[in-house]
């Protein structure tokens, strides 16, 4: 069986909790555009990419999905998957201004509509397996890639 399966997953109130600064810059990646990408697995084990939209709150990051959807179809057969923030291209030549990208892997439970059944679709709340941010580091002749696990904490390379 996966890990992610049987894995302990965080919720995100553990992340900033932890590292408040890495979560800080993690979610402001997230929020900075309103679109972005989810990785799910199709019923033959093939990756499907979905755009979606992400939101934080109540130390939680949650999902909601129309009524029907493949991705939640997907998730309800497979809870794993893979957010990511939405990525822009720096200006040619000013590449150490580049914000940035952010990503959570981990699992999606879906929350049940509190009246059984709602129209409005689908809503999952994400456990967190870890968590990504990556920069141009200072000075913009590197990148630095900060990665956050429960039991492991927060991890920072550098790729030059």
């Amino acid at each position: 069986m996966c890990p992610l399966h049987t894995a302990r997953m965080a919720r995100w109130a553990a992340v900033l909790a932890a590292e408040p600064e890495f979560a800080y810059g993690v979610r402001e990646l997230f929020d900075a555009h309103k679109h972005k990408t989810m990785a799910t697995l199709r019923r033959d084990g093939s990756p499907r990419i979905s755009g979606i939209e992400v939101e934080f709150n109540d130390g939680d990051v949650w999902l909601g999905m129309m009524p029907g959807s493949v991705k939640a179809a997907d998730l309800r057969r497979d809870q794993r998957l893979a957010l990511h923030s939405a990525s822009v291209d720096p200006v040619e030549g000013e590449e150490g201004s580049w914000a940035g990208d952010a990503k959570l892997a981990g699992r999606a439970v879906e929350i049940a509509h509190p009246d059984g059944v709602s129209e409005a679709g689908h809503r999952f709340r994400v456990e967190i397996a870890e968590v990504v941010r990556i920069r141009v580091g200072d000075p913009a002749d590197h990148l630095v890639i900060e990665s956050w696990r429960e039991r492991a904490g927060l991890r920072r390379r550098i790729r030059r």
